[in-house]
């Protein structure tokens, strides 16, 4: 049954808009228009450099679904309107897009598991949000696609293609938090879904806390942040893994990860913003002054996977600040 667009209206705007201004009001003016400034920035260049098919000018991976729907969030992240806002015709396209590349009989979008999470979560988020009577459909097959892959996964994980049979931390952390958005939309998720991937994740947890990729071996922090998010999105907050797994946040997650830096700025800026408000305010405020320091003329940054994928993944990791998106609330 779809969600009221009254009832989005509602919250956002008494629940979620009065959150972000409280978290706003305990910053300095300052940061504040820094803040907001670099952010606009990086919108004007996924708008700028968007083609009118709503894929990018950008490397291979800017046609991806994938990253459209990272630039779909990174957009719906600062709370314009969809549809008539200053980027909803960029959301438009993009949004058009994902579907367009939806099979009409599976459900499956794009060519991998990564893409199919990342557009599920932004379809998921846009969901509600909008009067297009497409999305509504369009989220259920893709909902239904990660659920009948995981069925058929005897690890109860996920990995590149729904047939697979093994699994890792990466594919299954993004199905996972695909569902959670669904699920916070309205789609129907049954409660073992999330016990049987969540269930997947900790075998891969050592015994520092540390998240392995597909075993508890070669823990790095964007398999950490993962784990350790879903786990916080799961209520398991007081649980003996999670606190692991903050201290293993705690340790490790000002160094970064260079290998995969906006990756790893995506996950980790969301799992430390459900450890604690002080843990988060000292690791925001240090993520957003080097993120202002790298961020170039064009409004963008380059990374792994494109400019497109980095800026996406940048704004992102800086939209904590502004709380419009449910995924974003603790």
């Amino acid at each position: 049954m779809r969600i009221p667009f009254w009832f989005f209206l509602f919250y956002f705007f008494l629940v979620v808009g009065s959150k972000g201004q409280e978290l706003f009001e305990q910053r300095d003016d300052g940061f504040v228009r820094a803040l907001d400034d670099s952010y606009l920035r990086g919108l004007n260049f996924l708008q700028s450099r968007q083609e009118d098919a709503g894929g990018w000018r950008d490397s291979s991976y800017g046609s991806e679904p994938g990253v459209m729907g990272m630039a779909i969030l990174a957009f719906l992240s600062r709370g314009d309107d969809p549809e008539f806002g200053p980027y909803s015709g960029a959301i438009s396209r993009s949004v058009d897009a994902i579907i367009k590349k939806q099979n009409e009989e599976t459900g499956y979008i794009g060519s991998s598991m990564y893409n199919h999470g990342f557009a599920t979560l932004a379809l998921a988020e846009f969901y509600g949000m909008t009067n297009d009577r497409r999305i509504g459909p369009a989220l259920r097959k893709a909902t239904q696609l990660i659920l009948a892959s995981q069925k058929r996964n005897p690890k109860g994980g996920w990995r590149y293609s729904p047939e697979s049979k093994d699994a890792d931390t990466t594919v299954s952390g993004a199905q996972m938090v695909a569902l959670f958005a669904a699920r916070n939309a309205g789609i129907q998720v049954p409660d073992e879904a999330f016990e049987k991937g969540k269930a997947f994740l900790l075998s891969c947890q050592d015994n520092n806390g540390g998240f392995g990729y597909q075993t508890n071996s070669g823990a790095n922090l964007p398999r950490t942040a993962i784990g350790s998010l879903v786990l916080s999105l799961a209520g398991e907050t007081k649980s003996e893994a999670y606190e692991k797994s903050v201290d293993y946040l705690r340790q490790n997650a000002k160094f970064g990860d260079r290998g995969h830096k906006f990756y790893s700025l995506y996950y980790t800026s969301q799992a430390m913003f459900r450890v604690s408000p002080g843990d988060w305010n000292s690791w925001n405020l240090e993520n957003v002054r080097r993120l202002q320091n790298s961020q170039l003329e064009n409004g963008s940054w380059n990374g792994n996977y494109g400019n497109v994928f980095a800026t996406s993944s940048a704004l992102l990791s800086m939209a904590l600040n502004y709380r419009y998106l449910p995924i974003y609330e603790r």
